[in-house]
């Protein structure tokens, strides 16, 4: 979307209605993966979760497993709708532009009083080089999830070593977005 001047409201659009559903998409299916992700281990009855108002189901392990595929399919088919919407659309303002890591250099030194800080568009160049490095987490997540959906549902013997593997990649996945800073921020 290109950016819209509201005057009346002195507002600037950055986004669409469109663009910022599919944004809470992936953000509130995060979320709930996250949640239920944790409540598929043993902890929910350990840390008392399950007394919590309104968290008694999360003890019951088909229950949140279920909840965990609902927000996988919502996460999944977010991340696709993205890729597909914009990029038939050819906008390229989240991908890495060349002197992105010098911009983001030159940012963090003005914020220790080293130079001025550089002009900037739409989008920070720390978010543009985020964006690379969630899309990877993204399918990381993504593809370990259904190795691991698949031996729940069609292999129960499925290789150890496959499924370790799988559920390291998954939970190393599932940990990079906890990091303070690393999807990017939002510009103010």
């Amino acid at each position: 979307m290109i950016e819209k001047i509201l005057a009346h409201k002195n507002l600037v659009a950055r986004h669409s209605r469109l663009e910022l559903m599919e944004h809470w998409a992936i953000a509130i299916s995060g979320l709930v993966l996250l949640f239920t992700g944790i409540f598929e281990l043993p902890v929910v009855k350990r840390y008392y979760i399950i007394t919590l108002p309104g968290l008694g189901w999360s003890a019951d392990f088909i229950t949140s497993l279920y909840m965990h595929y609902a927000a996988a399919f919502v996460f999944s088919t977010a991340g696709i709708f993205h890729l597909a919407y914009h990029g038939l659309r050819g906008e390229k303002g989240m991908l890495p532009q060349k002197g992105d890591t010098a911009a983001s250099i030159s940012v963090m030194k003005s914020l220790i009083g080293i130079g001025k800080e550089p002009p900037m568009h739409k989008y920070l160049p720390e978010q543009r080089l985020a964006c690379v490095g969630m899309a990877f987490i993204m399918l990381m997540l993504i593809l370990s999830g259904l190795v691991k959906t698949y031996k729940n549902i069609y292999a129960p013997d499925m290789s150890h070593a496959v499924l370790l593997w799988a559920t390291w990649i998954h939970n190393i996945g599932f940990i990079f977005p906890l990091i303070p800073g690393a999807h990017g921020g939002h510009r103010a």
